[in-house]
């Protein structure tokens, strides 16, 4: 069965377990196995897989690149780069049924490596709705903005706050890529054109 650089993705899981070992050996000629969530029905899956109503990772999306990251870090750097992306928003399941990765793991990777940085509560303003951006102009008591569009409620909670006074009024917060994410991304254009397009 295949073990390696399990302790990258994979060290949870218990490597006696019948039905583990099974879902690794499926992966014997990837370089490595691909991130196995434990919420995935693995007994269904892995019947799934015998009848082929379900596929296992492409093994092009199990090679590490020069960075030592894999395809699917690439493809969250470019969900990244449409700008609505936040610390919210919830994960598509392709990100481990195809691309093998844990999402979340790899945003964290992807933050440490610079390729992609937390914008601050002020840049993240554009994530609110018009009636949250209201009720923090109500607080600092303003007046006339009750029929301002989102642009300019925007602009008016700006003057009115403090960076560290919004860093604790609101949690969500947006990504943007960073100079070496965008570069990373331009290297590896054809991981990208790989993917299934749609608009975010």
């Amino acid at each position: 069965m295949n073990t390696h650089n399990i302790e990258r993705q994979n060290d949870q899981l218990d490597q006696k377990d019948e039905q583990i070992k099974k879902y690794l050996s499926l992966y014997d000629q990837h370089d490595e196995a691909p991130y196995l969530s434990p919420d995935r029905d693995l007994d269904t899956w892995l019947k799934d897989v015998e009848i082929g109503s379900s596929s296992l990772v492409p093994k092009r999306n199990m090679v590490r690149l020069e960075e030592g990251i894999l395809p699917g870090h690439l493809i969250l750097l470019w969900r990244i780069s449409f700008s609505t992306f936040t610390n919210e928003s919830g994960f598509p399941k392709y990100f481990e049924y195809t691309y093998g990765i844990n999402p979340a793991q790899a945003l964290e990777e992807v933050l440490e490596k610079h390729y992609a940085k937390e914008m601050s509560a002020v840049a993240s303003l554009t994530y609110l709705n018009t009636a949250q951006l209201k009720a923090l102009l109500k607080e600092k008591n303003a007046t006339g903005y009750t029929t301002l569009t989102k642009g300019q409620l925007m602009v008016r909670v700006k003057r009115a706050y403090l960076e560290d006074e919004l860093e604790t009024l609101f949690h969500v917060r947006g990504y943007t890529l960073t100079s070496i994410g965008l570069s990373l991304l331009g290297k590896y254009p054809e991981i990208i054109d790989k993917h299934p397009k749609k608009k975010f």
